[in-house]
C-alpha cells in the first residue's frame, strides 16, 4: 500500500453481552444510507467474486438472522457470532479446510472483504421494530468489524515452547481504480492465521488480524485497541501492506504524517497522525525488526530491500526534502519509508505503542511492504479484464509464501 484471530477472552464476553442501553422507540433514529464502500457491492465484479467463492450466501443469511433478533442484546449476539464465523470461514478456505465453494482460488482475500461489506450494509440500514439508537447501531457495527477481522480471535497456547508472532494485513483498496483488486497482505493474514512455522529459533505460532483502509477507523484507535492486549505477550510482530511493484521493503522509519490520499470511503485526510498524549508524540518511530537478516536471506523470488528513505521538513526549514538515509535531528515528518498513507500510519502507531509500553529494546517489530499484486499480461484493463487469471494467482501465492519466509527469518534472527 502507497492496508486478526484477536479474541479478547473476558473482554470479548463483556462486549458480547454489551452494556444495558435503552431501546425505547424514542431513542431510535432512522437508519443511515450505505457508505461509499458498501455501495460498490452493487457492481458486477463483487457479485462475481462472492458467487465464485460461495460467499454470496453470507450476507442474506446474516440479514435473516439479524431480522430474527427481538432486542438489541439479541442483535449483538447475532452480530458477534456471525462475524466470528465469517472470519473462521475465510481462514479455513484459505488454508484448505472445508469446501472451496466455487472455482475462485482458495488464497483469495476478496470474498471476506465483500461479504463483510454485505453484512455491515445490512446492519447500517436495518430498522428493527424495537428501534436502534445511533450509539447502539455504532456498537453493532464495531462488533461486526472486530469479529470479522479476527480481532477477537487471537489465541496463543499456554507455556513457552512456541514463539508467539502477531501479523497484520489490510483490505483491498483503490477500488475505484480497479474494483477487481486483491490485497496480498490480507491474503497473507488468512493463510498464516493460527499456523505454526519453523524458524531457526524453534517453532512459532502466528496469529493475524486485518484492518480497514479508512482514516476514521485509525483516528478512532482501532490499531491500538487491537494490538495493545498482545504486544507484551508476543516475541515479534509485523504489520504488512501492499507497497511497490516487484519488491519487498522492510521500512526502517515511520512518520507522523497523513498525506491525504483517499481511503475506501473516498475520504482524504492531511495532517499529523492523531494519537493519545500528543504532547509526547514523536515525529518518527523506527523498526526493531532484524532488517539485515531479512534482506540477506533467500526468502523468495522478489528482492527485499532495507528502505531507509523518508521525506522531512528539516529543523528550521519550510519545504519537504527527501532524505535517502533517514530523518535528521529535529525534523518534521512528511513521509516515512512506507509513504504517508495508512500503511505508514499502521507502522507508526504499532511501533509507537511498542515504545510507549517500554518494549523498544526487547520486542522486534516493524513494517513490511509486499510487492503490488499484478494481474497477468492481457488482463490489466479493469473494464474488460477478468477477476482472476493464473499469473495473478501465482503472484499472490508467491507473495504469501515469501511473507511466511520473512516472518520465519525474523523470528529466527
Amino acid at each position: 500500500m502507497t492496508s486478526l484471530r484477536v479474541r479478547i477472552g473476558i473482554l470479548g464476553l463483556a462486549l458480547l453481552a454489551g452494556p444495558t442501553v435503552s431501546t425505547s422507540p424514542a431513542a431510535a433514529t432512522a437508519a443511515p444510507s450505505p457508505t461509499v464502500e458498501e455501495r460498490r457491492l452493487d457492481q458486477a465484479v463483487p457479485r462475481e467474486i462472492l458467487e465464485r467463492s460461495g460467499f454470496d450466501a453470507v450476507p442474506p443469511r446474516f440479514t435473516r438472522a439479524l431480522g430474527s433478533a427481538r432486542s438489541y442484546t439479541e442483535a449483538r449476539r447475532v452480530v458477534a457470532r456471525q462475524g466470528a464465523t465469517l472470519w473462521k470461514r475465510a481462514v479455513d478456505r484459505a488454508q484448505g479446510r472445508g469446501p472451496a465453494g466455487g472455482d475462485l482460488s482458495r488464497d483469495d482475500d476478496r470474498p471476506l472483504y465483500w461479504a463483510r461489506l454485505g453484512m455491515t450494509r445490512a446492519v447500517r440500514t436495518w430498522e428493527p421494530r424495537f428501534g436502534l439508537s445511533e450509539t447502539q447501531r455504532a456498537a453493532l457495527l464495531d462488533e461486526l468489524e472486530r469479529t470479522s477481522r479476527g480481532q477477537t480471535a487471537v489465541r496463543y497456547p499456554a507455556g513457552g515452547r512456541l514463539k508467539r508472532v502477531l501479523v497484520t494485513g489490510f483490505d483491498p483498496f483503490t477500488l475505484d481504480r480497479d474494483i477487481r483488486i486483491s490485497n496480498p497482505s490480507g491474503a497473507s493474514a488468512l493463510a498464516l492465521d493460527g499456523t505454526v512455522i519453523e524458524t531457526a529459533d524453534g517453532p512459532a505460532r502466528v496469529e493475524t488480524v486485518v484492518f480497514p483502509v479508512r482514516w476514521q477507523d485509525f483516528t478512532d484507535g482501532t490499531v491500538e485497541r487491537a494490538l495493545r492486549p498482545y504486544l507484551k505477550r508476543v516475541d515479534l510482530f509485523t504489520t504488512v501492506s501492499q507497497g511497490r511493484v516487484g519488491r519487498f521493503d522492510v521500512e526502517r522509519t515511520n512518520g507522523a504524517w497523513r498525506g491525504g490520499f483517499a481511503d475506501n470511503d473516498n475520504v482524504g485526510v492531511t495532517g499529523t497522525v492523531p494519537v493519545s498524549e500528543p504532547a509526547s508524540q514523536p515525529q518518527w518511530t523506527t523498526t526493531t525488526l532484524p532488517y539485515k537478516a531479512i534482506v540477506d536471506a533467500d526468502t523468495g523470488r522478489f528482492p527485499v530491500y532495507d528502505n531507509t528513505s523518508v521525506t522531512e521538513i528539516p529543523a528550521g526549514g519550510t519545504q519537504p526534502v527527501v532524505r535517502p538515509d533517514g530523518p535528521t535531528l529535529g525534523s518534521t515528518a512528511r513521509a516515512g519509508g512506507g509513504g504517508d498513507y495508512l500503511s505508514n500510519e499502521i507502522a507508526y502507531r504499532a511501533t509507537l505503542l511498542r515504545d510507549r509500553l517500554g518494549l523498544h529494546d526487547v520486542l522486534p517489530g516493524g513494517h513490511v511492504h509486499t510487492p503490488v499484486l499484478q494481474f497477468g499480461t492481457g488482463n490489466t484493463d479493469p473494464a474488460t479484464g477478468t477477476v482472476t487469471d493464473p499469473e495473478f494467482v501465482r503472484n499472490r501465492l508467491d507473495i504469501i509464501a515469501q511473507v511466511r519466509a520473512i516472518v520465519s527469518v525474523a523470528v529466527g534472527a
